[in-house]
């Protein structure tokens, strides 16, 4: 008789704080979804951009199994670990995210947990006004000169992938070097030794000697904290 007392009294202070918090919430965002422990998921604020965490589910499509997925959104976009899983709750894949795009170590599963692939990928912040990316020349490895462009998000493969065999074994390894596939292990030795014997850089484009002269290192390095181009 007790113990049902205590039960209800606590419903009657409960209550009230779930339903303060959920009016605050609905003040506060657009829509969200509370999971049965109470938390705040699947927020969208009130100018339509994801934020926090997220559980989603992709139901099956033209005989591809569907599967569930979950992180944090920033801003609208993917950041940090994403893990996703099958319908029975096994861990299908471990992705990283940066500004939306993949960054850092990516690993996929078997549906028997065993790791299948490793791949590590190099994302570019598009908050910052102006990136340089490498132009190899035709044939080879070599870095001929460098391009700017303007910055947007984008991901590339850069570093090794690995595949394994069903026992644990690797049995291919894939290196990358800022989207582009070295052929074999003589091509990254390739890339060191030019690297090492040119100590003089490739020649800059018109294009990055004005950038550089018209922004200090620390003024870039404000650009790249604040997101403002300053032009």
């Amino acid at each position: 008789m007790l113990y049902k007392k205590i039960k209800i009294a606590f419903l009657y202070i409960a209550l009230p704080i779930l339903v303060l918090f959920s009016f605050k919430a609905s003040a506060q965002y657009k829509s969200f979804i509370l999971s049965p422990k109470g938390d705040t998921l699947n927020i969208v604020d009130k100018d339509n951009l994801k934020q926090g965490r997220w559980v989603i589910t992709v139901g099956e499509l033209r005989g591809e199994p569907g599967y569930d997925e979950e992180g944090y959104f920033k801003g609208d976009k993917k950041s940090g670990p994403w893990r996703k899983y099958n319908s029975t709750g096994d861990i299908l894949a471990v992705e990283n995210y940066s500004h939306g795009g993949k960054e850092g170590v990516q690993e996929y599963f078997t549906f028997l947990g065993d790791l299948e692939r490793h791949e590590e990928w190099k994302g570019y912040n598009p908050d910052a006004p102006y990136d340089t990316i490498a132009v190899y020349g035709e044939g080879n490895n070599v870095i001929s000169k460098y391009k700017l462009v303007k910055a947007e998000q984008y991901s590339v493969p850069n570093g090794d992938w690995k595949y394994y065999s069903a026992g644990g074994k690797i049995i291919k390894i894939e290196t990358y070097d800022h989207g582009r596939l070295l052929k074999n292990a003589e091509d990254k030795t390739t890339v060191a030794t030019t690297a090492a014997e040119e100590k003089k850089e490739p020649a800059k484009t018109k294009e990055i000697l004005e950038y550089e002269k018209k922004y200090s290192k620390k003024k870039r390095k404000q650009m790249e904290r604040d997101g403002k181009t300053g032009l």
